[in-house]
């Protein structure tokens, strides 16, 4: 059984950080390109950051460019998302996604995919960030 379980998420300050993981088990995850979206409350999700299954390509929407930082461990079978410089409006909930190497690349998923149309996806975790 394929899962992927975020964590990390939580209340934060502005200005503050946070790294949210992913964990997946069941499948191989160095096959699947990994993406980060997020949906707040009353908007459409939106790609943050993405990452192909070898690691050595990212890419961000230009809202986090700077602040956060995608990265994989395929040995640990986990992906992370290093947010710092929190703002408000990067208040969402963030769902860690995957579909593979050989439909999409980093840049089309963030870019183009949809939350729903994805091969795998986490619960979610929520990020809140707020004084």
């Amino acid at each position: 059984q394929v899962q992927f379980v975020e964590s990390g998420g939580g209340l934060v300050q502005p200005g503050g950080s946070l790294r949210l993981s992913c964990a997946a088990s069941g499948l191989y995850l160095e096959y699947y390109v990994i993406g980060w979206f997020r949906q707040a409350p009353g908007q459409e999700h939106e790609g943050v950051s993405c990452i192909s299954g070898s690691g050595d390509r990212t890419h961000y929407r230009d809202s986090v460019k700077g602040r956060f930082t995608i990265s994989r461990d395929n040995a640990k079978n986990t992906v992370y998302l290093q947010m710092n410089s929190l703002k408000p409006e990067d208040t969402a909930v963030y769902y860690c996604v995957a579909q593979r190497d050989v439909i999409t690349t980093e840049q089309a998923m963030c870019v183009m995919g949809s939350l729903n149309d994805m091969d795998y996806r986490g619960k979610g975790t929520l990020v809140t960030v707020s004084s």
